[in-house]
Order: structure tokens, then C-alpha cells, then sequence
């Protein structure tokens, strides 16, 4: 398998930041007050001219395995919505008992419907599997499985689930890992995962977005500009919005919270406009609906070049779902590592169950990313949108805090893409 991901070389920037504008449109319309105080700070919505695609799909028929830290299917926004998955922690509990709020934000920002006032997803007909995986302050709790990911990966692949989103990372590769990495994409699966929320600090490749057959995803601003602390590098394949996203404010669920955010919603917002896409293509295999989000994408610089920073672009499934533009390519062939894999467009039934859970000795410290501090970003200016509500304006600059820093490098294991 190749170790470069893309066709093409990737156009390394230096110390500059290479950015798109997204439109920005607030939502006006009267809406109920808890609603108004959510649903009408998902700028990204407008944006990505949401309203106007969910007349042509909702991303009904699509199924996406969400990796995380579990899914409470009893918010109202996600009431009916959230599908049986897999629990592979190894401690008491199950998918359904999500431990810290992030999982259950995730599946919102996918698929909630916006019901009771609650986040809209992009793809609110989408329906969610959860898979639960430990981080590290549950593990400093609880015997846990050491082998959880490729565990819960391999029981995505194994699902009805067209789609993985996993807004988790890690410095270190398991051989089992790249092994259920790899099963994944045999299974027809497409995958996407976090690049990260390190790019002010070390900057270091995490796993899984640095596998050769997963989707990096990295965090672009309401500017379009890539967010400061999304990590860069040969891991990113595209950039979604991924700063002012609204979030649980913990595992309560009693109430958002807005500021911190990072590329674990922008991983969640791309594998929702992948479901849009191939809602909308039920016929395509993975290959083709990725081939497509590529092809689409916002960007000012040479097509079929990437960006470090932004990978192929800006995402923006209202090009192909609007005007029906994008190269699907080759049914078969990866645009990840130009190789041919073996999954089908059709939703492959369900197999054996995962390899059993192991406990786990002695788990290397793990640490999560450090973004909790709310902020507000003021919209800058935007142009008229032509194409698919995301008109382009390059930018370029120095970026605060790209550069890879000296100083005290933090042992991480396994983290979350963002809060």
C-alpha cells in the first residue's frame, strides 16, 4: 500500500495558510427559544446551503458508524435516529451509555433531526450505529479492552454502515489497527477521522486519519481559513468546518455549549456530506462518492494538487447535489492510494461478531486535546457565492501558531479531535 495519500503531490505552503470563504448566511426565521439559542448559531448549515439540498435528499438510506465515546439515543434531536451498535470497551455500560457527551455530539451534527430545540444534523434522514471506545479519563476508571478500536472498526465494517466517522486519534499505529483499517475499506466502507487539534504544538501524524486508506479531515474556520490548532501535514485529505460548531456541554445533557470545537466536528460534518452524496447516488461505491467530494471541493490553487493544510479543499456535497457536478471516476479504484479495493456499493450483511474483547495490563497515559477555552471568531466579509454557496478568496498569510514549537511535548496516546 502506498504511504502518500493522494494522485498527486501535495503543495507543501511553508509558513503560509492557504484558505477558502464559505458564504455565510445566519438563519433568521422565528424559531422556538431553545432553538434559537442552537440551531441558529450552526452557521455552516447556511453555508453549505443545507435547506436547499434536503430538498433533494436527507441522506435517508445511508447508515453511519459513529466511533466514539457512545451515543445516547434519547436526546430529541436524535430520538429514533440511532441504530443497535457495538460497545468495545470492555467495561460495564454499552453503546447507548455515552460517557462524556462528545459521541452523542458527533451523531447530532450527522444526523439529529432538531427536534426539542436540538442541534440539526446534516444528514438528519442518515441513521447512526454507535461504537464505544474508551479515552483516557475513562480508562483511568475502568478496566478496559487495549484492543477497543480495532475492535469497534472492524464491527463497523461488519455493519450495515456505508460510512465510519472517528473523531478520535492517536500517536501510535497497531498492527491490529491497520489490519481493521484495511478490512474496513475491503468491506466498501468509507472512512473518515480527525487529523488532530496539535497543530500549534508537535504536530505529529495520529492514527487513524494517517492510515493510507482513511479520510484526514482537518478544520477549516467560518472564513474558510484552516483553524489555528488543526493539525497539518500528508494526513489531510480535507478540510470541513470545524470552529463555532455547538456542542454538548457534557454527558448531562442538559445544555450546549459554543466555542470550543476543532476537527472532530468537522470529521462528523464530512462524513454527513458523504452521506448527502451518496444518498443522493445510492448506485456509487465509496470510491466514487470520495472521487466526487474531492473533485468539488473549494479551493483557489491547482486541482489535483493538495494543500497541507486543507488537503483537496473546503468540502461541499450542494456541488454535486445541486448541480450535479463532480468526476466519480473509476467504481473501483481508491483516490486515496490509487489502488483497487474489493468492497461493493451494496450494504455488505452483517458478519461474525468482532474479535473478543481483552483486557486491558497497563495502558500508556492518554491525554485529550486541550481546546476547552470558548472563543468567538467575527465573521469577516464574504463574497456572493456562484458555485455551490462557497465562493473563493485566496488567502494567504502567516498562520499563529503553525509552526511547529519547541518546548514540552505531551505523551499522547489516544485524544479526541476536539470537545
Amino acid at each position: 500500500m502506498t504511504a502518500q495519500k493522494g494522485r498527486s503531490q501535495r503543495r507543501a505552503l511553508g509558513a503560509l495558510a492557504v484558505a477558502a470563504s464559505w458564504s455565510v448566511v445566519f438563519i433568521g426565521a422565528a424559531q422556538p427559544a431553545a432553538a434559537v439559542e442552537v440551531q441558529s448559531k450552526q452557521w455552516y448549515l447556511s453555508a453549505l446551503q443545507a435547506e436547499e439540498m434536503w430538498k433533494v435528499t436527507t441522506g435517508e438510506g445511508i447508515t453511519v458508524a459513529v466511533i466514539d465515546t457512545g451515543v445516547n439515543p434519547n436526546t430529541p434531536s436524535l430520538k429514533g435516529q440511532v441504530l443497535k451498535g457495538f460497545d468495545a470497551t470492555g467495561a460495564a455500560g454499552d453503546e447507548n451509555d455515552d460517557y462524556d457527551g462528545h459521541g452523542t455530539n458527533m451523531a447530532e451534527l450527522i444526523a439529529g433531526t432538531g427536534a426539542g430545540g436540538g442541534l440539526k444534523g446534516l444528514a438528519p434522514g442518515a441513521k447512526i450505529i454507535p461504537m464505544r471506545i474508551t479515552d483516557t479519563e475513562f480508562q483511568n476508571k475502568h478496566s478496559v479492552n487495549a484492543r477497543d478500536t480495532e475492535d469497534a472498526i472492524r464491527a463497523a465494517a461488519d455493519s450495515e454502515a456505508k460510512i465510519i466517522s472517528m473523531s478520535f486519534g492517536s500517536l501510535y499505529s497497531t498492527r491490529g489497527e491497520r489490519e481493521a483499517v484495511k478490512y474496513a475499506e475491503s468491506k466498501g466502507k468509507l472512512f473518515f477521522a480527525a487529523v488532530g487539534n496539535d497543530g500549534a504544538g508537535s504536530n505529529k501524524e495520529e492514527y487513524p486519519a494517517a492510515y493510507p486508506q482513511v479520510v484526514g479531515v482537518a478544520s477549516a474556520d467560518r472564513n474558510g481559513k484552516v483553524a489555528e490548532d488543526s493539525q497539518n501535514g500528508n494526513m489531510v485529505d480535507i478540510a470541513a468546518p470545524g470552529k463555532e460548531i455547538p456542542r454538548w456541554c457534557d454527558n448531562s445533557f442538559q445544555s450546549y455549549c459554543y466555542g470550543s470545537s476543532g476537527t472532530s466536528a468537522a470529521t462528523a460534518l464530512a462524513s454527513a456530506s458523504a452521506a448527502l452524496v451518496w444518498s443522493a447516488n445510492p448506485d456509487w461505491t465509496a470510491n466514487q462518492v470520495l472521487n466526487v467530494l474531492f473533485d468539488t471541493a473549494g479551493r483557489d490553487w491547482e486541482k489535483g494538487t493538495l494543500s497541507k493544510y486543507l488537503g483537496h479543499g473546503l468540502i461541499r456535497p450542494a456541488m454535486n447535489i445541486l448541480k450535479g457536478k463532480g468526476d466519480p471516476g473509476d467504481p473501483d479504484i481508491s483516490p486515496l492510494t490509487e489502488e483497487r479495493t474489493g468492497g461493493s456499493p451494496a450494504s455488505p450483511a452483517a458478519s461474525a461478531a468482532p474479535s473478543s474483547s481483552a483486557p486491558a495490563g497497563e495502558q500508556p497515559a492518554q491525554n485529550e486535546d486541550a481546546d476547552k477555552v470558548d472563543e468567538t471568531v467575527a465573521a469577516g466579509d464574504s463574497e456572493a457565492a456562484s458555485d455551490g454557496g462557497v465562493p473563493l478568496s485566496l488567502i494567504l498569510g502567516g498562520i499563529a501558531g503553525v509552526a511547529v514549537l519547541g518546548g514540552v511535548v505531551f505523551a499522547v496516546v489516544r485524544r479526541r479531535g476536539a470537545a
